[in-house]
């Protein structure tokens, strides 16, 4: 028993990019990439569709972050001898008042998916943290979620001021007690 645990104990110290990722390490990170590979290419699309300059701006920002987040998560998977997922090919630019007004995702539909698409990365960004045994690792999708967190908050905000945010039911008063 202690001679295992020496093993991992010798293992889970030192230099972290000198340890091997483990199972669930390299999963959540092949994931991740091939995810944000996706939403690259929908956020691409979303451009096209979008009528609002706000809008655009806050995709091209998302577009921005997921590139920096792959290239983090693209060395790390080739450090470790990772194959990386395919990526798709960069959507060609369009013209809105091309799409017909019934085939053309709307603002608000856009800025939902996006909405949406934050806070998943979010709770994958949570869970890959929860996973990791390698610090460096760990840090990565920590750095992640700060700035998925922020680009969720400027997308609230977006969404606040454009009239697009739909609000469930509002709770009125307090509810009497189910017991005396």
């Amino acid at each position: 028993m202690n001679s295992i645990r020496g093993i991992i104990m010798g293992i889970l110290s030192g230099d972290q990019k000198q340890q091997p990722m483990h199972y669930g390490e390299v999963f959540s990170a092949w994931t991740f990439l091939q995810s944000a590979n996706g939403m690259i290419s929908g956020y691409q699309t979303f451009q096209n569709h979008a009528g609002d300059g706000d809008l655009d701006k806050l995709l091209q920002n998302c577009i921005d972050q997921l590139r920096t987040e792959i290239q983090e998560v693209e060395t790390l998977l080739k450090e470790n001898g990772v194959a990386l997922p395919s990526a798709p090919p960069e959507r060609p630019k369009a013209q809105v008042e091309s799409i017909p007004a019934g085939a053309r995702f709307t603002d608000p539909e856009i800025a939902a998916a996006v909405s949406r698409d934050l806070a998943q990365g979010l709770t994958a960004c949570s869970m890959a943290m929860g996973q990791c045994t390698r610090e460096d690792i760990a840090m990565m999708y920590g750095q992640f979620h700060v700035q998925k967190a922020q680009l969720a908050a400027s997308t609230l905000r977006l969404n606040k001021e454009k009239g697009w945010l739909i609000v469930p039911p509002l709770h009125q008063g307090t509810p009497e007690p189910a017991y005396s």
